[in-house]
């Protein structure tokens, strides 16, 4: 764990925390307004927050080049997770628009 230092451990913990903090309160909010595109939103999220997660595996693990991979699976779920999230926005727009 000597990767990354205390403050910065402390960033990337709670960063992560508030992520699933969000998409809990988006999934609420979704209920709430009962407008599924929300809901949308909240299942966008997930593969941003397997990135971070992927992050702070190979930070926890010292950068241990046999774990390399998560390097790779972080870049694939970053991309994965802005599309999804594009996505969830537009739908999040059109439901809007149709409201109008």
């Amino acid at each position: 764990m000597n990767a990354l230092s205390i403050p910065t451990w402390m960033i990337h913990v709670s960063s992560v925390l508030e992520w699933i903090v969000a998409i809990w309160l988006i999934w609420v909010y979704s209920e709430v307004t009962e407008n599924p595109a929300w809901r949308s939103l909240s299942f966008a999220m997930l593969p941003a927050l397997v990135s971070a997660m992927c992050a702070c595996t190979w930070h926890f693990f010292d950068n241990d080049p046999s774990l390399e991979w998560l390097v790779v699976v972080q870049g694939a779920t970053t991309l994965i997770g802005n599309g999804t999230l594009c996505w969830a926005a537009w739908w999040i727009y059109r439901s809007g628009q149709k409201a109008l």
